[in-house]
């Protein structure tokens, strides 16, 4: 059965993925960024995974930039990447839907390796998103299968390694991936 995400978890585990990343983008350049931080969210604000966005508050090594809509966050996400920075997206599945076509000209066409966590508000934990009631959550997956874009499942605190997957995939394939955030974190 589904549980709760920790916060806690989540924030380590993004500050190991933007360790890694920033080790490697310091083997490819001869002058890597030097500051602080470790990397960057961009969120629009997403009740599901408000009480990691609450405890990112409180983080100085990750920089947090709240974000009018999913299409700006994607594009100010490219000009970071760009910079060497990087970035995740934190975002409901109400606004994949609203910015499928910035995911797919700036992601998939632009080749950039932009990497979502997508809260999935109003998941049953008695039920397979594909199979929920709630017509967001349900076609959330087929939706991503549909642009061919990679996803895994976040539904416990044994599936938050599958963050870092994900955001290594985004930036092997120069493209979009996904963790889908299932149960509401803690």
């Amino acid at each position: 059965m589904p549980e709760s995400i920790p916060a806690p978890l989540i924030i380590d585990t993004l500050k190991d993925t933007f360790r890694a990343a920033r080790a490697a983008l310091a083997a490819e350049v001869l002058e890597p960024p030097r500051h602080s931080h470790l990397g960057w969210i961009l969120s629009v604000p997403d009740t599901h995974q408000k009480s990691v966005l609450a405890a990112l508050d409180k983080e100085e090594s990750i920089r947090v930039v709240t974000c009018a809509t999913e299409d700006e966050a994607t594009t100010i996400a490219a000009g970071l990447h760009i910079g060497g920075e990087p970035v995740v997206l934190m975002i409901q599945h109400a606004g994949l839907y609203a910015s499928i076509n910035t995911l797919r000209g700036v992601a998939m066409d632009g080749r950039v390796p932009v990497f979502y966590m997508i809260g999935l508000l109003s998941r049953e934990k008695d039920k397979d998103p594909k199979e929920s009631r709630h017509s967001m959550v349900r076609y959330c997956e087929p939706l991503l299968d549909t642009f061919g874009v990679p996803h895994a499942l976040i539904d416990g605190p044994d599936d938050v390694p599958q963050v870092e997957e994900m955001f290594r995939l985004s930036r092997e394939r120069r493209g979009p991936a996904v963790a889908l955030v299932g149960m509401p974190t803690a």
